[in-house]
């Protein structure tokens, strides 16, 4: 069993990531749009970050694997591969 909990509703969850799109083209950075919203909700920036770049990822939007290579520098090649051989293995190219 985790030892975390969600303390916000999925709907919270979905709503906050909307808002950072929909209102992102109003600040100067895409970083300074989830910190007035994080503020506004009640989490951290951080997790709100985190949300917003799994639902691009779970919408298509974002690559997961781009998104593991800019986290980890691209220091993860054996990583990077193994995923995408994984998902050749599954069909979903």
């Amino acid at each position: 069993m985790s030892k975390t909990t969600n303390k916000f509703a999925p709907e919270v969850r979905q709503r906050a990531v909307r808002m950072v799109l929909d209102h992102e083209a109003d600040h100067p950075s895409r970083w300074a749009a989830v910190t007035s919203i994080a503020q506004k909700i009640g989490c951290s920036a951080h997790t709100l970050l985190e949300w917003v770049k799994k639902a691009e990822v779970n919408s298509g939007k974002l690559d997961a694997l781009l998104l593991l290579d800019h986290q980890t520098g691209g220091s993860n090649l054996w990583e990077r591969r193994w995923i995408a051989s994984q998902i050749a293995n599954l069909g979903l190219e």
